[in-house]
């Protein structure tokens, strides 16, 4: 009788334990990423022709044209520098400033 409650004691000690770990990981990797992935889209979906961005790689560019999952991105002074990329490979966007006589 005395070996089946210090079993069933450990036992409920590991499940305690299990649980504790299952939620630390949980908030320190599934939450953060899901949070990133959502601000991320967000991103994706206010993005506008006009706006400046930095791909992934790291070049700096200007968005010409947004279809459904792609953008045409042009790069330096060069017009003839368009190349279509995924908007998953826009890592920023920076929206163009307005002056005041641009607004009205």
């Amino acid at each position: 009788m005395l070996l089946n409650q210090t079993t069933g004691g450990a036992m409920s000690m590991i499940i305690m334990y299990v649980v504790v770990f299952g939620a630390i990981i949980y908030f320190m990797t599934i939450r953060p990423q899901k949070k990133q992935q959502k601000e991320a889209e967000a991103m994706h979906a206010s993005m506008q022709a006009g706006d400046s961005v930095l791909t992934t790689s790291g070049f700096y560019g200007v968005i010409i044209d947004i279809m459904d999952n792609t953008v045409i991105v042009e790069f330096g002074n060069n017009r003839n520098c368009r190349i279509p990329m995924t908007k998953d490979a826009i890592a920023a966007v920076e929206k163009p400033n307005l002056t005041k006589t641009e607004e009205e």
